[in-house]
């Protein structure tokens, strides 16, 4: 249904948007139906944060304090990693709280914590539909979109809220490209430019921004941050919040190997073949029958469906050889530079970044998070780092994740803290002295 507007609107905004109705079919994966408005057109807005359609969306809860707000939902464009453009979907979450703060009201673009690579997954269709049920085609399917419970920490404190899907997450063109550091960085910035030509949206070019994420989430958020300078100048990023972000994916690899959450290597496998095509003869040459089932089936899962069908799993029950995935990337180059291109760190943001781990936590390994931080510090980006927890007893690893799910509650009370003081214009704490960098 083509968006109508009024006359006034089509002189102020449709000149400068193309609005392209949605197709009139609608596809299933693991027997949920995704609306027809996730089906990107065929051909793409070049620019980068262009809205491509968009419709009010109702939110499954919308109460004072829990997920006080109204949505609109988006479909943008957005750069993907080999500079092609491609369309996203997410959501505008007004928040109904006033604002207090000084200024205009601020808003929070958010990341979510790794949730799933089946189009059903996708975060904007989980405001909607919080727990997600289905079966279809021999196979069942379990979401809950729990990254709602901190959407609603920022939409309480009145800020705004910018969701993205990521890229191929709700869009059914092609499979989400998890863990693809430009792809989510740009997802994640085009979303605020989108969100200003939202219908009704407060957001406008001089809108004070903040990121926000956790896990996944925190990854990229802390490749937008390092993106933001030279990707989106025209973003008034103020701070972002980078919860355990999987800086350096070889080291995550290891982590998750055999972790309650192993399904996630299916995720990353298959988010990569997705945007490195020469990447599938080195897959099929080492995958097992068992791996090329896992990897399938995979594809359409939810975290859930991931964590139900192959917790602890171990890579090395997948190939042909039995050499763990982490062996195969490190005998490969071609591969290996494939996995270091996603390596976070190596561009500097230029606004502050708050930047959490659990000391424990061997599921996206405190180590290399802690790296992250030394490395920005040493390219003289304002950082604020926070160790958060105890460190493991000898002998934990954290196989059960259990460190790494505590670090998003541990992290929440001073990520809000930090925030505010950065809408509100106060001085940041440094780290890097103390971090040695």
């Amino acid at each position: 249904m083509l968006v109508r507007t009024t006359a006034a609107a089509v002189t102020s905004v449709a000149a400068a948007l193309a609005l392209i109705a949605a197709p009139a079919h609608a596809e299933t994966s693991r027997g949920v139906e995704i609306p027809a408005f996730y089906d990107p057109p065929a051909s793409v807005p070049a620019a980068p944060g262009t809205p491509i359609r968009g419709e009010p969306m109702p939110l499954a809860v919308n109460l004072p304090v829990v997920f006080p707000g109204t949505s609109t939902r988006l479909m943008y464009s957005t750069t993907d990693s080999s500079g092609k453009a491609t369309a996203v979907t997410g959501a505008l979450i007004s928040s109904t709280k006033a604002w207090t703060g000084s200024g205009p009201r601020p808003v929070v673009a958010f990341a979510v914590g790794t949730i799933g690579q089946g189009d059903q997954c996708a975060p904007s269709y989980g405001l909607e539909h919080p727990v997600v049920l289905g079966v279809g085609d021999g196979t069942t399917t379990f979401g809950v979109n729990y990254d709602m419970a901190q959407m609603t920490f920022l939409l309480n404190k009145g800020y705004d809220v910018a969701l993205t899907d990521y890229v191929g997450l709700g869009t059914t063109d092609r499979l989400h490209t998890y863990v693809n550091r430009a792809d989510q960085a740009h997802a994640l910035l085009d979303v605020v430019r989108a969100a200003r030509q939202a219908p009704g949206s407060r957001v406008t070019a001089q809108t004070q921004v903040g990121l926000w994420g956790y896990s996944q989430g925190g990854g990229a958020v802390a490749a937008a941050a390092e993106e933001q300078p030279s990707y989106t100048a025209d973003v008034n990023l103020v701070g972002s919040y980078a919860g355990a972000p999987p800086a350096d994916l070889e080291a995550t690899i290891k982590g998750v190997d055999g972790n309650l959450i192993a399904g996630v290597l299916g995720f990353t496998i298959n988010g990569l073949r997705e945007s490195y095509p020469q990447l599938k003869p080195v897959i099929d040459a080492n995958l097992n029958a068992k791996g090329a089932a896992a990897l399938d089936s995979i594809s359409t899962a939810c975290i859930g469906d991931a964590i139900g069908s192959y917790a602890f799993a171990k890579s090395t029950s997948w190939t042909k050889d039995g050499r763990s995935l982490s062996q195969i990337v490190a005998a490969d180059p071609g591969v290996r530079a494939i996995v270091q291109e996603q390596r976070i760190g190596t561009r500097k943001p230029t606004s502050p970044v708050l930047v959490t781990s659990d000391l424990a936590d061997g599921t996206v390994p405190h180590a290399q998070v802690r790296r992250l931080a030394v490395d920005w510090c040493g390219k003289g980006a304002p950082v604020t780092y926070k160790g958060l927890g105890l460190p493991p007893l000898p002998g934990d690893t954290d196989r059960l994740a259990v460190h790494h799910l505590a670090g998003a509650a541990e992290g929440l009370p001073s990520a809000l803290s930090w925030l505010s003081d950065r809408f509100a214009g106060k001085p940041v704490t440094n780290s890097c002295g103390s971090l040695g960098a």
